[in-house]
């Protein structure tokens, strides 16, 4: 969808920070007794209804712009996701929950940031007044 070299590393870059968000998010609910099932139950969940908004959102012909466009909503649902988790940790007090938002939500907000600069960057180079 984009063939710019820079936007393409910074989502390949993305795409493998949300596996090692993915990887480190199991190994701590494989931790919590009796809910890894419930847990990773209610994150395929979630993740199947990112992907049915997605499609919803982009159609047959969406184009890079929209496809960042998307990209910046999620990025920034996901950051709202971590700070919440993060505040909801302040009165359980639970160590690898706290670590793991101390690491998650830095790279959320810098890939809500790369995904805005992406589709600024899109936009700019868009005709205004073509029709999409």
């Amino acid at each position: 969808m984009v063939e710019d070299e820079g936007i393409a590393a910074a989502l390949q870059k993305m795409r493998e920070e949300a596996a090692e968000t993915e990887r480190r998010c199991t190994e701590i609910a494989a931790g919590r007794d009796g809910k890894k099932t419930a847990i990773l139950g209610k994150a395929q969940e979630t993740k199947s209804e990112a992907t049915e908004m997605m499609r919803t959102y982009l159609g047959e012909d969406a184009d890079g712009l929209d496809g960042f466009e998307f990209l910046t909503m999620a990025e920034a649902g996901e950051v709202g996701h971590w700070a919440v988790l993060g505040k909801l940790n302040e009165a359980a007090g639970e160590e690898p929950i706290g670590e793991l938002v101390g690491w998650a939500l830095p790279i959320q907000e810098r890939h809500f940031s790369e995904a805005k600069e992406g589709s600024l960057k899109l936009a700019a180079d868009k005709d205004p007044y073509e029709e999409s």
